[in-house]
């Protein structure tokens, strides 16, 4: 899952950034409101972290613009500005929460969770379909009660698949949102992936619909053969 990073204090900016790689989001981080913007209309993040006080363009600016165009994705302010006209500003231009500096790192990626959970409509954590579970925070995932064990990647995509079971996701648009700017990605490094994941759950449970791409799907219970 890709977060927008928009920070434009380099020691703040890659604290951040290396602390949400580590809980295993793919980060893209941007210096100022322009870049932020462009990159917004550009690519699919799941939420865009929003300083304030930005170059070029300030956070309450991007943000009014961004809801100007309709463009509904979950902003998380993380800024000094701790005074409580700022935060309604924030608020009521759209945010959906409101972060102030310094702050402990297991918080922030706490917020990002819940806010990525709540823009998605689920009031739990887990994703499920059917026996198979998901959990975002802990990075479990089990089948039919039984722990499966997934390297980063291959835990990135199941999780990408299940956010809209049944929906069908493209060999680019998995690549777009797992993979930050600043990563080298080979020609087959999504196939590769999706065929561990089938070794590991089972084929049927990650079908290729010919000349789309791929979804996540509950196998088809086979009839018991007499």
């Amino acid at each position: 899952m890709k977060l927008l990073l928009a920070e434009d204090d380099p020691m703040i900016g890659a604290s951040v950034e290396r602390g949400l790689r580590l809980a295993d989001f793919a980060v893209d981080w941007v210096r100022d409101g322009k870049a932020a913007e462009l990159a917004l209309d550009a690519g699919h993040y799941a939420l865009l972290l929003l300083d304030l006080g930005l170059p070029r363009q300030d956070g309450l600016s991007l943000l009014k613009r961004l809801r100007a165009k309709d463009n509904l994705i979950p902003v998380l302010i993380v800024t000094a500005r701790d005074a409580v006209a700022d935060r309604v500003a924030g608020l009521n231009l759209g945010a959906d929460d409101y972060l102030v500096k310094p702050f402990d790192l297991n918080e922030l990626v706490a917020r990002v969770h819940a806010l990525i959970r709540r823009h998605a409509g689920r009031a739990r954590r887990e994703m499920r379909v059917g026996a198979l579970v998901l959990d975002p925070l802990t990075r479990e995932v089990t089948l039919e009660g039984r722990s499966v064990t997934l390297s980063q990647r291959e835990f990135a995509l199941l999780e990408c698949l299940m956010e809209s079971p049944g929906a069908v996701l493209s060999k680019e648009e998995l690549e777009e949102r797992i993979y930050g700017w600043e990563e080298e990605v080979s020609s087959n490094a999504v196939e590769v992936h999706l065929h561990k994941l089938r070794r590991k759950l089972g084929a049927d449970w990650i079908r290729n619909v010919r000349g789309v791409g791929y979804k996540v799907t509950e196998p088809l219970a086979r009839p018991l053969v007499p």
